[in-house]
């Protein structure tokens, strides 16, 4: 099926290569990269965990990545549609994927409203104050109104981006958003290197530990490698779906995967050398962003006030750019599926994702109804990072390795024979027999870890939704 056909107007197509490279690259750069990565790294060893975490990039990711491209420009349509027309009963993949990327929205704009929040925040004194910072975040995160505020600002610039199309919104705010953001790394990430004792940071990025690898490091690892890749949620497939058959599939996916790679690497190298200069902790955990950065550029001066404000222009950048693709996973599905008009699928779309945001920004301050002593923002990170978004990927490559038909499969990924892929056999063995194995490998050492952190319900809740899905995915 050439998408180029039968693409119908209100989905549309990408303009250029240019543009689906910066807006693919865009879906995978994002929070995991700048906010995810850096903690990640810390509360892992650092070192061990970035070899672990390229090593699982390299030969997973980008296998899962070229696989999802593929199968969405394959079919030309949404997640759903792409299994639904090949065979109805892998139909409840899809909606694994529209269901991820709508419970990654349930939480996602609420991290990129603080985002957003901070550069006001900067703007008005913030780090006038450096030892009331941790206070201020904790202050601002109780509070049960200012973040929903943030949020639903963030939520409107998605829409506004998404609602004006894919040439039209989504290609021409990556072809502006994602070198603004390169340039924002590099300028943070060389001042840093200048600070003295910034080697030990690096050291701590780079230098492996091996003695610190065990199963959470590669489970943190490998979950990183898909947050951050945009893996198992069906942006991929998505935006592969509005890809015309001329474009170099194995070029452009190499492309996005070191595009990805390169950010969360930068973001290391703007935090831990700096960090290390400073003495601060560099395993701070989620509030590593929002309360030992900007204390860092605090103790900085002058050039710390600029600094802080392009990091979190930065930062909001790269989460904006990520979740129109989780927003517009959502709307493929409703125009696709549903027959919605552009406008109808985004606002409805959106609606809901409001909602859930509204409950996982509440539940950060204690407040909002909880799901087995869990709040919502929790359990909606714990479903996708734990279960659904490895489950997902494993089941994309299951699908092109084994109900696939290969010759197919090899036409597509070469461009019937246009394009060299010469590790094409080496690519199929990975995705057919290798990947799948050790995604589920780690996946259920994932849920067992939850059991162990007093999360099994939730476990048990994710895999009721699978199987769920399964069941009722033809009436979708």
């Amino acid at each position: 099926m050439d998408v180029s056909s039968s693409t119908s107007p209100s989905r549309g197509n990408w303009s250029s290569k240019i543009g689906f490279v910066m807006a693919a690259a865009g879906s995978a750069v994002g929070l995991g990269n700048i906010w995810k990565f850096p903690y990640t790294a810390g509360e892992n060893g650092g070192g061990a965990f970035v070899a672990i975490y390229l090593l699982f990039v390299i030969f997973i990711g980008f296998s899962v990545m070229l696989t999802e491209f593929a199968v969405g420009r394959k079919t030309g349509l949404s997640a759903v549609g792409a299994f639904k027309t090949t065979d109805r009963r892998w139909t409840f993949v899809g909606i694994m994927g529209v269901l991820s990327g709508l419970l990654i929205m349930g939480f996602y704009p609420v991290v990129g409203g603080w985002a957003i929040a901070y550069i006001y925040k900067i703007s008005t004194g913030l780090l006038s104050q450096p030892a009331a910072i941790g206070d201020s975040f904790g202050g601002f995160i109780a509070d049960p109104m200012q973040p929903l505020f943030w949020m639903g600002l963030y939520l409107l610039l998605n829409i506004f981006v998404v609602i004006r199309g894919v040439s039209g919104g989504i290609e021409k705010a990556g072809k502006i958003l994602m070198p603004l953001l390169f340039i924002i790394l590099i300028i943070v990430s060389v001042k840093g290197l200048t600070l003295p004792g910034a080697m030990a940071g690096l050291e701590f990025l780079f230098k492996p530990d091996f003695s610190k690898i065990d199963s959470s490091v590669v489970l943190a690892a490998l979950g990183q490698a898909f947050f951050s890749l945009s893996l198992g949620m069906g942006c991929m497939l998505t935006y592969g779906s509005y890809l015309r058959k001329k474009e170099n599939l194995v070029q452009t996916t190499a492309m996005v995967t070191a595009m990805d790679t390169g950010v969360a690497l930068l973001a290391g190298i703007a935090m831990f050398p700096a960090m290390f200069a400073f003495s601060m902790e560099p395993s701070a955990g989620p509030g590593l962003v929002f309360v030992v950065v900007p204390q860092l550029f605090a103790e900085m001066g002058g050039i710390g006030f600029i600094l802080a404000l392009l990091f979190f222009i930065g930062l909001s950048v790269a989460a904006l750019t990520s979740s129109v693709s989780l927003l517009e996973v959502v709307v493929a599905y409703l125009i696709d599926e549903k027959g919605f008009s552009r406008v109808t699928a985004v606002i409805s779309a959106s609606i809901v994702m409001a909602l859930l945001c509204i409950l996982a920004s509440l539940s950060i301050g204690g407040l909002g109804p909880k799901l087995f002593d869990t709040g919502a923002f929790d359990v909606f990170d714990l479903l996708t990072d734990k279960i659904f978004l490895a489950v997902g990927g494993m089941l994309v490559c299951l699908f092109a390795g084994w109900r696939l038909d290969r010759s197919e499969l090899k036409k597509e990924i070469t461009n019937d024979g246009k394009v060299s892929f010469p590790l094409f056999n080496l690519w199929y063995a990975l995705i057919k027999y290798i990947i799948p194995v050790a995604i589920a490998i780690v996946a259920i050492s994932g849920v067992k870890a939850g059991f162990d952190s007093d999360k099994g319900d939730i476990m048990l809740l994710g895999l009721a939704i699978i199987a769920l899905c399964g069941v009722f995915s033809k009436k979708l």
